[in-house]
């Protein structure tokens, strides 16, 4: 292995151990995400609110558009994965409901 083979391979090493890193704190994030989503749909269906709340979606859809924007993101990305988060979150409210 040459000298720039091997640094080649220890610069990958580093991005790879930066990823598994920033894909833990997303999954901790995701995750206290939706205890607090679980914590509005209790409370929605306690007081028989509606499972969703569009105009709210609407915001934080644009939202998220433009963060994805200033961290030079892909907006539509973004959208897609919110729009994903939105649907489970809804989903489990609908759940809560029955």
């Amino acid at each position: 292995m040459t000298d720039a083979t091997a640094r080649a391979a220890e610069i990958l090493r580093d991005h790879r151990d930066s990823i598994d890193r920033l894909d833990a704190i997303l999954v901790y994030t995701l995750a206290e995400r939706f205890k607090r989503t679980q914590a509005v749909g209790r409370l929605k269906a306690e007081h028989a609110l509606p499972p969703s709340d569009p105009a709210r979606e609407e915001r934080q859809i644009a939202r998220l558009e433009r963060l994805a924007a200033e961290a030079d993101l892909d907006p539509e990305f973004a959208k897609k994965f919110l729009t994903f988060i939105i649907g489970e979150v809804i989903r489990h409210h609908e759940k809560l409901q029955k």
